[in-house]
């Protein structure tokens, strides 16, 4: 096999500095290609061939001969290439699935933050029985692996309810959605009909748009939290259920009630890495509710970073056993936006009580997420991709007027490759 020789910045040679190989695609590894451009860490890139990632100024492509490698080839890529040492920085659960599988000598070769518990938060069903375990509030969680399963449930845990995969990548790249959300035992059962089994059938926890929250942070090898940073989401689309568009840096206080679990399970799996845990706050018994943990970088990786926490920098410190500095404080009261889908969250919305010129006021008192006006490119592969994709798919109204269920949430950018809690209940585990 040829071995492929990666050229580094005169400043990273001189200094043996290792880069870093960011592995992804989409939004996730924009934005962190935007974070690791203010730092002096050479980055290289590995996306999709038709990603629009490929097209901005701060990518540089990861040297190989293999076409269009994916996670499954990285055993392969990574023997190939003749440089000492790199960091490995997943920013797609499928990336970090093969991060974490990687073989002793090549893990040591290329050290990253990827925790062996990852396994655990990639599969939802696993989160869900790792949750219950510990005892974190969360939404109740029932797995269906037979038809005869899904008969013998009660018809009342239909009644808002969400069919999930186990792996949102896996079921995305066959249905183009990441789950289903269902109103009844008959609209339960013609979805489940088409789909294979085993799937998940979880509780939809009721609330709007901003009663969801998000903790992000690092923990380090020590088992130190050297970073924690808490964001509230303003608007989202698809609005029931989707993706964050529009979203403000709040205080740790405000969380109070969701820290304390969130600590105490990333310590019980002896976690180490980047982490961007989602909360809903359930009115109905004051509680933030744990929808999950993502093991990697996420969409507004960047925004943290603007705000003052980098991740990023973190990860790759930490990687090569360098000492990562606690971050005490960020930016409160920041605002971050993703253009396109916030603009199509407006249009959508019926109810809507902004006019299009006061949305465009908040954008311009905001920062925005990945795309910038100093790297176009990206923008306008982003937009033209939307466009095709739009009408490569099914209108909404056809899809009610065939009688067909509807998607509860498409996937994200990223699928191409969540009264304060009481500390009593995990007292005793943690004495």
């Amino acid at each position: 096999m040829t071995n492929f020789h990666i050229e580094q910045p005169s400043s990273a040679r001189s200094t043996h500095q290792p880069p870093v190989f960011a592995l992804g695609g989409g939004v996730t590894l924009a934005a962190v290609l935007n974070v690791l451009r203010h730092t002096d860490i050479p980055c290289y890139a590995l996306c999709a061939e038709t990603d629009f990632v490929r097209r901005s100024r701060w990518y540089r492509p990861l040297p190989t001969a293999l076409p269009n490698p994916g996670p499954a080839d990285l055993e392969a890529l990574l023997e190939s290439l003749d440089v000492e040492s790199a960091v490995l920085l997943p920013c797609s659960d499928d990336w970090l699935r093969a991060v974490a599988a990687l073989p002793a000598h090549l893990a040591q070769r290329f050290p990253s933050c990827v925790s062996p518990s990852v396994s655990v938060l990639t599969d939802k069903w696993l989160f869900a029985q790792l949750l219950e375990k510990h005892g974190v509030p969360r939404p109740e969680t029932h797995l269906i692996t037979s038809r005869h399963q899904f008969d013998a449930l009660p018809e009342s845990v239909f009644e808002g309810a969400l069919l999930k995969p186990l792996s949102s990548v896996d079921f995305a790249s066959k249905h183009g959605v990441k789950g289903y959300m269902v109103n009844s035992l008959q609209q339960a059962s013609q979805v489940i009909g088409q789909l294979e089994l085993p799937i998940m059938l979880q509780e939809f926890v009721p609330g709007p748009p901003n009663a969801g929250y998000f903790l992000d942070g690092f923990r380090d090898r020590a088992g130190r939290i050297t970073a924690m940073f808490a964001r509230r989401r303003l608007r989202m689309h698809p609005g029931k259920l989707g993706n964050s568009t529009f979203i403000e840096s709040v205080p740790l206080r405000n969380l109070h009630g969701a820290i304390f679990p969130l600590e105490y399970l990333l310590d019980q799996m002896s976690y180490r890495g980047i982490f961007s845990a989602e909360f809903k706050y359930d009115v109905r018994d004051r509680t933030f509710k744990l929808i999950e943990i993502n093991a990697r970088p996420w969409w507004y990786v960047e925004f943290a970073a603007h705000c003052g926490v980098d991740v990023c920098s973190m990860a790759y410190r930490d990687a090569l056993g360098l000492p990562v500095d606690e971050v005490r404080g960020y930016d409160i009261g920041r605002r971050c936006y993703f253009a396109l889908n916030d603009l199509r969250g407006w249009k959508q919305n019926v109810h809507r009580k902004t006019g299009l010129f006061s949305l465009f006021r908040t954008w311009s008192k905001s920062f925005s997420t990945p795309f910038h006006w100093n790297d176009p490119l990206p923008t306008l592969a982003y937009f033209g991709q939307t466009v095709v994709d739009f009408f490569a798919t099914p209108t909404k109204a056809s899809t009610q007027e065939t009688g067909k269920f509807e998607p509860a949430f498409a996937p994200s950018a990223d699928q191409s490759s969540a009264s304060e809690t009481s500390s009593d209940r995990y007292a005793a585990s943690t004495k």
